[in-house]
């Protein structure tokens, strides 16, 4: 209960009357109600909450601090009323799958009503639109409420607002330009156009051999049809690659083609080391593009911030990553390109540049490697993020070795992590990446984990209100509520999804994905929330009444007595 701020006119005697009645109101309060019944039926929580624990906390509200998608001011609310959407699609997940499947052609935005950059672009994506249907091209443009269809959103890895998804033959590719009406439709129109050039004699083939330095080529049966068809919705699918086609057996001979091997063959050339790659799957626009964007990239990369999409965006997601400073790359990248040769389409093998401050720095922190000396990891990409460490000399026995063990999935992974603590003895526990295995999940112990930022103003402002959790849950032997520093412990069954992030491992469900907690940050709506998802029943035991008598006693006489 709140401190009662009393006027000093009071008299003496009403003051010590009160000192007297006030333990005796809360005692009573304290065994008149269940607590069980209070949490049970929290959204009709009794005035007389004596112990002012149920609706403490913070609300869960966007971390976003500069921008309240509730609080628009009356010009943001009038914002587009002169906007003219007419040609702009509105889809929803009813009529997603159906729109998709009448329109070869199709962009689509993923947006929310609060975001600014959202507002910003739908006069430029409106009038893209009119444009298209004025010259009618073929190609709708579209827009999705991501706020409205969460699992449509999810289904698409939309992870930010506005998103563009270009669409042909309903497989997507992201929009990478400007968000303007000029940027996007000249994307489009070159995306439309001519996707396949045609090669007929010897000098034309000569001129794409030595002019470029990736380039594909189809020798098939006809220029038009079914193949080429297929070959055009290939090239649009794949950036920075030119798609050539030919039916004249002298050019598929300059390409490195058999002419007389079986009609339709698809090959990729590169002006290096491995210059010829032969596809050998399913003549489909999707396996195609597959094959090209796996392929297209040299033995090693160097990594840039121009071709970063290009590598992490790519259909071979495990990479092995060389990390070395400009003056000891010399000594160590021949050993890397022959060892990447083995693995040439089933791992990418990428430099960087330790001591480039565009890249270096920021890579290298990301994956948590300090200092100057040379480094090489392999990663499994982004999906579950996992990483190891070569140890021994940089040989290239030992890197092959290494690179095929990462293949086989024979390597142990490494996450930062903080010490594992020597006592863990506080109501919330301390959990580190050394740790999560034994915390975490454990099968036996249903577990709460608050994934925080030591710098996060939303983590501060729960803190007490998760402390408080965690004391009234003590006594649960079968319960765990837990914390752990994001920025410093990882962990592939522990991922934060922005700060703080709170998860739900039930017992004996550890190998699911944990449930994550998206309700009030309130200690009643936690509480409400676990008792949801436990595996293991509990119930909550009621307050001592003669403990919450005599500390009840101790604050209203420490309280009166600031107050006299």
């Amino acid at each position: 209960m709140p401190a009662m701020a009393l006027p000093r006119s009071l008299p003496l005697l009403f003051l010590f009357l009160l000192l007297l009645s006030t333990p005796l109101l809360l005692a009573a309060s304290a065994g008149d109600e269940d607590l069980d019944y209070i949490i049970d039926n929290a959204d009709d929580i009794p005035a007389n909450d004596p112990e002012a624990w149920l609706q403490d906390g913070s609300s869960s509200s966007s971390d976003d601090e500069d921008e309240d998608p509730f609080d628009q001011d009356s010009e943001d609310e009038d914002f587009g009323a002169e906007i003219d959407e007419t040609h702009v699609v509105l889809l929803a997940a009813a009529n997603f799958s159906s729109f998709l499947a009448a329109r070869r052609h199709a962009m689509v935005e993923f947006y929310a009503p609060w975001c600014s950059h959202c507002r910003a672009l739908a006069p430029d994506y409106a009038a893209a639109a009119a444009s298209l249907a004025a010259q009618q091209v073929d190609v709708a443009l579209a827009k999705v409420d991501a706020t409205e269809d969460a699992e449509l959103t999810e289904q698409y890895g939309v992870q930010g607002f506005p998103t563009l998804l270009f669409f042909i033959d309903g497989v997507h590719k992201e929009y990478p330009g400007e968000r303007t009406k000029d940027a996007i439709l000249a994307w489009i129109t070159k995306k439309l156009g001519p996707a396949v050039q045609n090669v007929t004699t010897a000098d034309e083939a000569e001129r794409v051999l030595t002019g470029e330095e990736t380039a594909v080529l189809a020798f098939l049966h006809s220029l038009s049809g079914a193949h080429s068809d297929e070959l055009a919705a290939a090239s649009r699918l794949v950036e920075t690659v030119n798609f050539y086609q030919t039916t004249t057996p002298d050019v598929a001979k300059l390409f490195h083609i058999d002419p007389k091997a079986e009609r339709p063959s698809v090959v990729l050339l590169k002006k290096e080391e491995e210059k010829l790659t032969v596809y050998d799957g399913d003549f489909r626009a999707s396996a195609i593009a597959e094959f090209v964007s796996a392929n297209k990239l040299p033995l090693i990369t160097t990594l840039t911030q121009e071709n970063a999409p290009a590598i992490f965006d790519s259909p071979i997601k495990k990479q092995i990553l060389l990390f070395a400073v400009a003056n000891e790359a010399s000594k160590f990248l021949p050993i890397f390109k022959e060892a990447a040769k083995p693995f040439k389409g089933k791992l990418l093998f990428v430099f960087v540049e330790r001591d480039n401050e565009e890249v270096g720095e920021p890579v290298a922190n990301y994956f948590g490697i300090t200092g100057q000396e040379t480094t090489i990891l392999a990663y499994t990409g982004n999906e579950d993020a996992k990483k190891f460490f070569l140890s021994g000399e940089m040989l290239l026995d030992n890197i092959k070795e290494f690179a095929q063990d990462f293949l086989e999935d024979k390597l142990t992974p490494f996450y930062k992590s903080d010490p594992v603590p020597e006592s863990n003895d506080e109501d919330v526990k301390i959990v580190v990446g050394k740790n999560i295995d034994q915390v975490v999940l454990d099968e036996s112990k249903d577990v709460l984990l608050e994934i925080y930022a030591p710098w996060c103003g939303h983590c501060q402002t729960l803190e007490p209100t998760y402390k408080k959790l965690a004391k009234h849950l003590h006594g649960i032997d079968s319960l765990v509520i837990a914390k752990m520093d994001g920025t410093n412990n990882e962990h592939p069954r522990a991922k934060p999804d922005g700060f703080p992030t709170i998860l739900f491992y039930p017992a004996g469900k550890k190998g699911f994905e944990p449930i994550t907690f998206e309700g009030d940050r309130t200690v009643v709506e936690m509480y409400k929330f676990i008792k949801k998802h436990a595996s293991i029943p509990f119930k909550l035991k009621r307050p001592d009444s003669s403990a919450a008598r005599t500390e009840s006693s101790e604050n209203s006489g420490s309280n009166l007595k600031d107050e006299l």
